[in-house]
């Protein structure tokens, strides 16, 4: 270092001898000398240890083998030079090793100078033995910098992006020691002059710049080298993991200095400075934190838990403790030394009155007193900020790991263990009780830490008011006794709260699923009341919460005034002599414990909470899980079975006495088709479970050689889009991908939609039709390529035509080689399977081929017998139309026979022709379209909408003056301006009031002093109270207000809005951000107003005592506002993007729960597994940034505080003695302790309060929701018998579901007569089901009108439209009840009425047997009753109803032919009058109608009579016709 003496190297040679020379050497020089050689052995041992450490690591090589190794270490280099793509050296970097090599050449130099006229002194013979020590500072230079100067060379061969610690650390002291080497140069030169200047001087000027920058690059610590890596060798990610930010967070890699001042944080806070920040700024967490790491930790405890006591249940709690252990343990240190740091100042206190008053007892007291209490606010500022950020951190990790683990156990519970959740219940689980166990850690240091507060209170009470302590002890125990009734009562509330949310929300979520039926039967307004009257029972639990909640805040404030006069009242009694320095520490000390006494109450409720969310988790973990041996699985191409199962034995209820499946016998080779038919309830969806494992299996077995994929019945779609559906995540292959849509028929669907496979599928596949899903299912299944099969009735939701498609693409050439079990109700297909099941009551009665079934007679001769009765129905409509000569009944079937071949033979032909009509036509049109819509912002479903920028005024104050027109928000601020005054008072009072010091004489007697405090203590505390109560009655008003506003908007919103917004998005609204609003803000809103009015009650007595000090606190005052501001930007949407991130997380849950069958179906558990990590990752990276972003500002925030408080410190001790009362001063000592946190709570409380607004500004949001048309218009209510004939009247009728998508229905004009049967038909996609949707106005039409009965339908009101409209709909649905409830919810009907209703549709014996008849139960959807027998009850509904015009939307679509034919002779006999809209994909269901609509791509193609349209030979309906009877009749075109 340069470093220089003293004294020139003559004057130390000219001095006395001794047997070293070195105390010749001036100090400081002998200092560089050591620290060098100091640091050098430092140096030298890390190396060496380092050495040692790899020896172990490795294999030793043996000696003749260096050559070989050098080789191998230069390779090793190459291998890490792999992984970095390139290195860019900064300028800075070049700078550092010139410097280095600069000052170590000034070094060499001296050292030869030196050491040449030591050598020529010593030839001469004028040394006289102590020269060379003139040479030991040069040497030591040279050997360090020559270390040093390799050392920064070196990094560049490490890329480091960061210099080591220890040369950073030698660069500093090197600078230090050169400085004061200077300044004893300088003085030297003062009183030498020249003959001071030697070569360690010049030496020592000529480094110093060199030195000063290396020093400043030591304090930054960054190389200056930047490192770009190959993306691909970072740890891989997950196929979904955003492209977009491939950093991971600086937090993983920063240094100590970094660590403590949280400035790994800055680059992320300077992006949001400067512009909005998107998910893709935050960087990514680091491996340890992922929810990866957390959850295999957890789950691999859990599971060694139950293995070594399988008997016993196991502890959640143990588990997660075993596992978070050495975190909570590195946390407790800091929580444990801020505790220990935060007696201090109350300790010290009276020695500064002391000091004040006069008696100082030893030289520079003061400044000693000052230096200690600043040194324990910043030890306490620092230990705060880590031990809050590790807490959060720690939460963090138990919630990810939590959470995947109740996600990983909802994919396997068996059916049992499901219909005991529903699935609300387990998403919430995942959304509160993990959140709970979360929120633990905050609590979790409080059990050992409450005992250690109050001991050490209680001795610093002991030094200042004597024995009077033990009164302080027992008032202190009587207050925490006197919250534990009170946490207890709260507890009550809240847990009844709780309970009563689950309710709401699960029929909210309900509704927000049924929403169409809701409206289609104009039901919206009894289950919006439903669900006010819920929300009612929960607002009075709300409201005991929330009083008892103000009850306790009044308590917590006041406890330290109840403690604090206990004590002085009982150390007056007693004799005790107070003076102002015991009492100001007193009261200091009463402050901290405040803190304790309330968090007491907290962590029994808390503690309570916790364990009630683990006892619910455990439950759930602990539920059974689908058998591992329900099924053996074979490895493919092990047998030539495929399905084998004998004697098998299967029941969904294991407490039922009948199974549903028994002795099932059944072996399938590899490649037949296998159909299962019965009818409605009679177990063919078991059947195919009981293949999948699904059902609990009582005896017998199951094999299953192959990879199986399944296709459900009622179709499970994932949200995203299509071709994701498809892929199901196997990676993509063009050709495969086209062939499995052509088989699929998905192709036409596809050019239709505007964004062909890249749309985006709403909630559920809301955007999609009941056909187009289920093709979509199909395609999933196909594309998937397993050996087995499984279709559940994949053919009921499509229309005919598709229908006969399908079934030749898909199961006779897709899957000819494939081992295929379909259930179906269409008897036509049968003739093509190798093997019919016949499935009556959970037993198989026939199995065989079709002939042979056919001649056996019995159950199955019932099921094709009722579909031919359909056709020949059919038959005869045609013939009719075909001939009009008598004929006699022989030759007409003769006739009929013919007219079939003559169709099989024209139909391919016909086919052709109408491909060619509609292409040259239409396919310019559908190019033009598509090019026109490709846009993204087209889609239906749009990213979650979120406000970016501050949160406006405008949502503060629609908050503020939600209640009561904001009335009491003045109330509020004056009550807690009082409590504010009265408290300064009342602490003022007793410094003033009692003597300075040990023996002056009080100013008052003590039964005054006494007196007055209390007065003035229980004044302030009444206060409170009134405040309290103010701000709960505030926020129940305000909650309950918005929380109204925001369900009737919804639920006046247009069908479009539940289409293109996921349920998922608006229950975060009325559960999340409502709690919110009900239990958060008006506290936090309170607690705003009462830290800003103590802040200015703090800074107020401070500026009182020293005026000074607002030199400080005005700048220090707007840096706090310019970080707050700074910091803000960042934070808002940090927490917006939080609570979007939210959503996925909870929508994955919520919809692998429902699909969870499919998913195990297809075995795909793990890709969903790693999925939920992804997105528990993407809403922990930017929740972990947003935590870490409080503490920063906190900890500069209070950094400053501490300052100013140390400046008052030292401006109160640097008054002369006298001029400044003790006591004053010992005051604002008193509430300067206390400003830190003060002012951290006041940002934190304004930062938490923007963030919680948000919540308000979300409902907000969906406040403005733009409405549909009014329910009743007054001016316009069609009379009460309307429509009495039921004609209705479409006039060039165009429709479109929203502004941007294209139109669907291009100007539909006709006519249906009153009391006739229409029937449409078309095939899927055609616009069938958007002509119903506009019928009921659903959708308004875009052009055009519908006259019912001579009133144009857009002229009424929408309840009175929709209540004399009845509808059979597509998808039967049925809400959580009783079946009386399902038929009849408006409860218009006599029970006599509904159980003919249930007589007529077939249900009235199925009621019967159940015990409670009428209130038997219906699960959540309907889960307890079979597809058909829900679709019976949607007619039981209609009947109910007795409409003049009814709907029905593909009502027989999931029901056998059997039930099809007399769901449609109870139709015609109950509704004879009624004009019935009949949409179908059977043709037998509608060839009996007066007249048939055809539809194509939403334009009439052909509206006429059956029989004219027969006659027709190019028509439309000819063709579905012909291809429906040529399927039908055995004749199969395959």
């Amino acid at each position: 270092m340069g470093i220089n003496l003293f004294l020139a190297a003559e004057n130390t040679a000219s001095e006395a001898p001794n047997h070293l020379g070195l105390h010749r050497l001036p100090i400081l020089e002998l200092a560089s000398v050591c620290i060098n050689l100091t640091l050098l052995l430092l140096f030298l041992s890390i190396v060496s240890a380092r050495q040692v450490v790899v020896c172990f690591g490795r294999v030793r090589v043996r000696k003749e083998d260096s050559n070989r190794n050098s080789v191998a270490i230069r390779h090793r280099g190459v291998a890490e030079g792999d992984e970095i793509q390139s290195l860019v050296i900064g300028k800075s970097y070049k700078a550092s090793v010139f410097c280095c090599f600069y000052v170590l050449l000034v070094q060499v130099l001296v050292l030869g100078f030196d050491g040449v006229r030591l050598v020529k002194q010593t030839a001469q013979g004028k040394s006289n033995g102590s020269h060379w020590t003139v040479i030991l500072l040069p040497a030591s230079q040279s050997l360090s910098w020559f270390v040093l100067s390799f050392s920064a060379l070196y990094c560049k061969f490490k890329a480091a992006e960061k210099f080591p610690l220890l040369l950073r650390i030698w660069w500093v002291a090197s600078f230090v020691i050169c400085l004061s080497i200077l300044y004893g140069d300088g003085r030297g030169f003062m009183t030498e002059g020249s003959s001071h200047l030697n070569s360690h001087v010049l030496a020592n000027l000529a480094v110093t710049p060199a030195l000063a920058f290396l020093c400043f690059i030591a304090i930054r610590g960054v190389t200056g080298i930047q490192v770009f890596r190959n993306s691909d060798l970072q740890e891989p990610l997950l196929e979904e993991e955003d492209a977009g930010c491939l950093k991971v967070t600086p937090y993983s890699e920063a240094g100590l200095f970094s660590l403590v001042t949280l400035s790994w944080l800055n680059p992320l806070l300077s992006i949001g400075a400067k512009r909005p920040l998107e998910l893709k700024d935050i960087p990514l967490l680091a491996p340890k934190d992922r929810s990866k790491t957390n959850y295999k930790g957890l789950n691999s405890n859990w599971e060694k838990l139950k293995a070594d006591n399988p008997i016993k249940q196991p502890s959640l709690a143990w588990a997660i403790f075993k596992t978070f252990w050495k975190e909570a343990a590195r946390n407790a240190i800091f929580a444990g030394l801020n505790t220990l740091v935060s007696y201090v100042g109350p300790y010290m206190i009276s020695y500064f009155v002391d000091y004040l008053g006069g008696k100082e007892t030893f030289p520079h007291e003061g400044y000693i007193l000052a230096a200690i209490f600043f040194t324990a606010k910043l030890v306490e500022t620092l230990t705060t900020r880590q031990w809050y950020l590790g807490v959060d951190i720690l939460g963090m990790h138990v919630r990810s790991a939590l959470t995947a683990m109740v996600y990983r156990k909802g994919l396997r519970l068996s059916s049992s263990a499901r219909q005991s959740h529903t699935s609300g219940e387990i998403v919430n689980y995942m959304a509160v009780d993990v959140q709970r166990v979360g929120d633990y850690s905050w609590y979790l240091h409080d059990i050992w830490m409450l005992p250690l507060q109050i001991i050490l209170a209680l001795a610093i009470l002991y030094k200042n008011v004597g024995i009077a302590f033990v009164a302080t002890l027992v008032a202190t125990i009587v207050s925490i006794v006197a919250t534990v009734p009170l946490a207890r009562v709260q507890e009550d509330y809240q847990d009844k709260l709780m309970a009563a949310k689950d309710d709401r929300m699960r029929k909210t979520s309900e509704c927000l699923r049924n929403m169409r039926i809701l409206k289609l039967q104009a039901w919206e307004d009894r289950y919006r009341l439903i669900l006010e009257e819920m929300r009612g029972v929960e607002f009075k639990y709300l409201r005991k919460a929330l009083y008892s909640q103000a009850f306790i805040t009044f308590i917590f404030w006041s406890s330290p005034i109840f403690v604090s006069a206990v004590t002085f009242g009982t150390c007056i009694l007693l004799g005790g002599q107070l003076t102002a320095g015991s009492v100001l520490s007193a009261l200091a000390t009463f402050r901290i414990l405040q803190e304790p006494l309330r968090n007491f109450p907290d962590l029994v409720s808390m503690m309570a909470q916790t364990k009630v969310s683990l006892d619910r988790i455990t439950g759930f973990l602990e539920e059974e899980e689908l058998q591992e041996d329900a099924t053996i699985a074979l490895p493919r191409g092990i047998s030539n079975v495929a399905i084998e199962i004998k004697d098998g034995e299967f029941c969904w209820d294991p407490s039922s006495s009948t199974p549903t499946l028994s002795s099932i016998q059944f072996r399938v080779e590899k490649g037949m088709h296998v159909a299962v038919c019965g009818v409605v309830g009679s177990g063919k969806s078991s059947f195919l479970s009981c293949i999948l494992g699904e059902i609990p299996k009582t005896s017998g077995e199951v094999k299953i050689c192959g990879s199986a994929a399944y296709v459900s019945q009622s179709a499970w779609i994932q949200s995203g889009n299509i071709e994701e559906n498809i892929l199901f995540g196997s990676p993509m292959d063009k050709a495969r991908y086209k062939s499995v849509i052509h088989a699929c028929s998905l192709k036409k669907d596809l050019e239709l939609f505007s964004h062909g496979d890249q749309t985006i599928i709403g909630d559920r596949g809301i955007n999609l039709s009941g056909g187009q899903k289920q093709r979509v299912q199909l395609a999933r299944a196909l594309y998937h390529d397993a050996d087995i099969y499984l279709l559940d009735d994949p053919f009921s939701a499509v229309d005919a035509h598709t229908g006969a498609e399908l079934f030749k693409e898909y199961i006779m050439t897709a899957l000819a080689s494939k081992t295929v079990v379909f259930v179906t109700h269409q008897v036509e297909f049968l003739p093509a399977a190798d093997l019919i099941l016949v499935l009556k009551e959970g037993r198989i009665i026939q199995a065989g081929k079709y002939d042979e079934l056919l001649q056996a007679g019995t159950d199955f001769n019932t099921l094709v017998s009722a579909h031919h009765e359909a056709i020949e129905a059919m038959d005869f409509c045609s013939q009719a139309s075909e001939d009009s000569d008598k004929l006699d009944p022989l030759d007409s079937s003769v006739l009929m026979s013919k007219k079939c071949d003559s169709v099989g033979k024209n139909i391919s032909g016909m086919a052709d022709e109408v491909q060619q009509g509609v292409s040259t036509s239409d396919q310019k049109a559908i190019k033009e379209k598509k090019k026109a819509k490709r846009s993204r912002r087209k889609q239906l479903v749009q990213e979650e909408e979120r406000e970016r920028g501050r949160v406006s005024m405008k949502v503060y104050w629609s908050y503020m003056t939600a209640a009561y027109k904001g009335l009491l928000i003045p109330c509020i601020i004056l009550a807690q301006t009082l409590f504010q005054v009265l408290q300064i008072a009342s602490s003022w009072w007793m410094a003033w009031a009692n003597p300075q010091t040990t023996g002056d004489k009080p100013r008052t007697s003590s039964m005054v002093l006494i007196g007055v405090y209390m007065a003035l203590a229980f004044g302030s505390s009444c206060f409170i109270f009134v405040r309290a109560v103010l701000v709960a009655t505030f926020g129940l008003a305000a909650a309950q207000k918005l929380f109204l506003k925001m369900l009737r908007t919804v639920f006046r919103a247009p069908m479009s809005f539940f289409d293109s917004t996921p349920a998922g998005r608006i229950l975060n609204r009325v559960s999340i951000d409502q709690s919110v609003v009900d239990l958060d803000i008006p506290f936090r809103l309170g607690g705003f107003a009462s830290t800003t009015i103590q802040l200015l009650g703090i800074v107020g007595v401070m500026t009182q005592v020293t005026w000074q000090i607002l030199l400080l606190v005005v700048p220090m005052a707007i840096a706090c506002l310019w970080m707050q501001k700074y910091y803000m930007s960042s934070s808002r949407e940090l927490v917006r993007i939080v609570s979007i991130q939210k959503s996925p997380v909870i929508h994955l849950f919520a919809e692998s729960i429902a699909g969870a069958a499919t998913i195990r179906g297809f075995g795909q558990e793990k890709r969903f597994m790693k999925r939920n990590l992804y997105l528990l990752d993407c809403f922990a990276r930017p929740f972990f940034c947003s935590l870490a972003a409080i503490e920063w500002l906190c900890l500069r925030m209070e950094l400053l505080s501490t300052f100013v408080f140390a400046f008052c410190m030292i401006l109160l001790v640097s008054f002369p003695h006298g001029s400044i009362d003790p006591s004053m001063a010992g005051l604002a000592v008193t509430y300067g302790l206390n400003m830190n946190a003060r002012l951290s709570r006041w940002i934190l409380s304004f930062c938490k309060l923007e963030n919680k607004i948000i919540s308000i500004e979300r409902i907000h949001q969906y406040c403005h929701i733009p409405s549909e048309a009014p329910p009743l218009i007054d001016d316009a209510r069609p009379p009460s018998s309307w429509p009495e004939n039921g004609k209705i009247e479409l006039i060039d009728l165009k429709v479109r579901y929203k502004e941007s998508l294209p139109v669907v229905l291009h100007g539909v004009s006709c006519m249906f007569p009153g009391g006739k049967k229409i029937g449409i038909v078309g095939r899927t996609g055609s616009g069938k089901s958007t002509l119903i949707q506009a019928l009921f106005r659903l959708i308004e039409p875009a052009g055009g009108r519908i006259i019912i009965d001579n009133i144009d339908i857009s002229t009424i009101g929408l309840h009175d439209l929709r209540s004399r409209l009845s509808i059979i709909p597509q998808d039967p649905t049925l809400f959580e009840g009783t079946i009386r409830g399902n038929l009849d919810p408006l409860e218009e009907h006599s029970d006599q009425e509904v159980w003919e209703a249930l007589d007529k549709s077939q249900l009235g014996e199925i009621v019967r047997q159940k015990e409670q008849k009428l209130d038997s139960p219906v699960l959540e959807n309907g889960d307890n009753w079979s597809v058909g027998q829900r679709q019976l009850v949607s007619l039981g509904r209609a009947l109910l109803k007795q409409a003049r015009i009814l709907v029905l939307d593909e009502a027989t679509a999931s029901v056998d032919s059997a039930t099809d034919n007399l769901i449609q002779k109870i139709i015609r006999t109950e509704f004879k009058n009624c004009t019935v809209c009949t949409i179908a994909h059977r043709i037998p269901t509608v060839i009996d109608s007066d007249l048939v609509l055809v539809l194509s791509d939403g334009r009439v193609a052909e509206f006429d009579t059956p029989a004219r349209l027969l006659e027709d030979k190019s028509s439309m309906f000819l063709k579905l016709v012909s291809e429906y009877s040529s399927r039908s009749n055995g004749i199969p075109s395959f």
